[in-house]
């Protein structure tokens, strides 16, 4: 078993190193692409290799300064010119031109009166090449935020500073959010913190006690139609993926509504306590398998005594069993908006 660990650390490092001489040859390009479509103060942020594709599909993320645009974030996927496939950032701007639209109808839902995911600025596909080949770049602009996410508001730096009336503003608005999202026909089958970005909130204001922050959905990539979620592989992240979503591979469920319910339920316990519900050692030999039995047999976190009045609401969204969960994001917002204003 050692043998196996270390060999497994082994490989990490020589892939850790062998992305970073990728790096090296690869940003310069990039950069000066960037450039050539008028952005400026490029500051790569993020580069990721894509392993189950092919060895030269890279994902990343860029921050940079445009003359019309003004500050942004660029989402970038480089992928082997061959590749026609719909993934990807190609499917992330569907989903977001589909959510965008709600701005122009939104009478057709009730909770659609405020924006629920960042505007797309650009979204342009085009042939270049990188490392000796010709690769196909798909760029995805969006505005950059510079209060960050609801992660960085329950960081060990942060966390401290928030108020109870902000966690609440946090969890009704994440949910006013999520329930828009799913009227408008889409999982976001991702749900956790650092998907949630906080738009025009100033934490370093002298009297922030009542500043409230907008908030946004982002990362569209593994969102799916509600009515064709069909797919049965293990998407999403490990600390936040329901009972449901760990069955074996023959018997396991397609990503529903009640699975995104269940990451909000996760996210609640997060913003309630400053930490997860569930853990598992950093030193795991299966990692998977150890979130599963968290996630599967492990009870449901009783919350302290100061945040008691939300422990029902917990009980029904981190329920193990579908069918006992809620039905629905509206029927938690209900519930959260329900609580008597003296507890917070």
């Amino acid at each position: 078993m050692k043998n196996s660990a270390s060999n497994s650390s082994n490989a990490k490092a020589c892939a850790k190193q062998a992305l970073q001489t990728q790096a090296q040859q690869m940003l310069p390009t990039l950069t000066t692409l960037f450039l050539s479509l008028n952005y400026n103060d490029i500051s790569h942020q993020r580069l990721s290799q894509q392993a189950q594709n092919s060895e030269n599909d890279f994902q990343g993320l860029t921050r940079a300064q445009h003359p019309q645009f003004g500050r942004v974030m660029i989402k970038w996927q480089l992928t082997a010119a061959t590749n026609q496939s719909l993934a990807g950032l190609t499917h992330e701007s569907g989903v977001l031109k589909s959510i965008n639209n709600l701005s122009a109808n939104q009478n057709r839902f009730q909770d659609s009166l405020f924006a629920i995911a960042p505007p797309m600025l650009a979204y342009e596909t085009l042939r270049v090449k990188v490392l000796d080949q010709f690769s196909q770049l798909t760029i995805l602009t969006m505005p950059y935020y510079p209060s960050g996410s609801l992660a960085t508001q329950l960081n060990i730096r942060n966390y401290s500073s928030l108020t109870t009336q902000k966690k609440h503003h946090f969890m009704v608005q994440s949910a006013h959010l999520i329930a828009t999202l799913h009227s408008a026909g889409w999982l976001h089958n991702d749900i956790k913190p650092s998907n949630i970005l906080l738009d025009d909130f100033l934490p370093n204001h002298a009297d922030n006690s009542c500043i409230k922050a907008d908030l946004l959905l982002t990362d569209f990539a593994l969102a799916k139609p509600i009515s064709k979620s069909i797919e049965t592989s293990l998407a999403g992240t490990p600390a936040y993926l329901a009972p449901e979503r760990w069955q074996s591979q023959s018997q396991s469920q397609s990503a529903t509504v009640q699975s995104d319910i269940y990451a909000f339920g996760i996210m609640m316990v997060e913003i309630l306590t400053g930490k997860r519900p569930f853990q598992i050692s950093v030193n795991s030999d299966d990692k998977l398998k150890a979130w599963a039995i968290e996630h599967c047999q492990q009870p449901i976190p009783t919350l302290p005594l100061k945040y008691s009045h939300y422990q029902s609401i917990i009980n029904k969204a981190l329920a193990k069993r579908v069918e006992r969960r809620y039905q629905s994001m509206k029927q938690i917002l209900l519930d959260l908006e329900s609580i008597d204003r003296s507890w917070l």
